[in-house]
């Protein structure tokens, strides 16, 4: 069965649009090494809730979005190992330094697709 990263972060509004452009380098690397998709999806309908939610869940402000992203791969190895050829691709080195958003309220994970409809 498939593979998928997601990810969730606040971008401050002012930002989206740099971090839109660093999302699109992003997307070309990862599906150049191999990952079958990759998604950013910018927060429309994202209440903030009384205990939990996705804005509460990366801190997000008022003058903030939430942004929902995820990359899918063919199996767990399979995004090792691009995952491993991402991070040593020198045309992502600038951005990884400079991120449009606070990479301490990132949050992410992988996860194993159990139904794919």
């Amino acid at each position: 069965m498939s593979y998928v990263d997601g990810f969730i972060v606040a971008v401050p509004k002012g930002k989206i649009e740099a971090y839109k452009a660093q999302a699109r380098r992003a997307g070309d690397v990862w599906r150049e090494h191999g990952a079958l998709s990759y998604v950013e999806a910018i927060g429309d309908d994202v209440p903030y809730g009384e205990l939990t939610s996705f804005p509460r869940a990366v801190q997000a402000t008022e003058d903030e979005v939430v942004v929902f992203s995820w990359i899918t791969y063919e199996s767990r190895e399979s995004r090792d190992a691009i995952l491993a050829k991402v991070m040593a691709d020198p045309r992502l080195k600038d951005d990884m330094q400079n991120m449009p958003f606070d990479g301490k309220r990132l949050i992410y994970g992988g996860f194993n697709i159990v139904i794919s409809l």
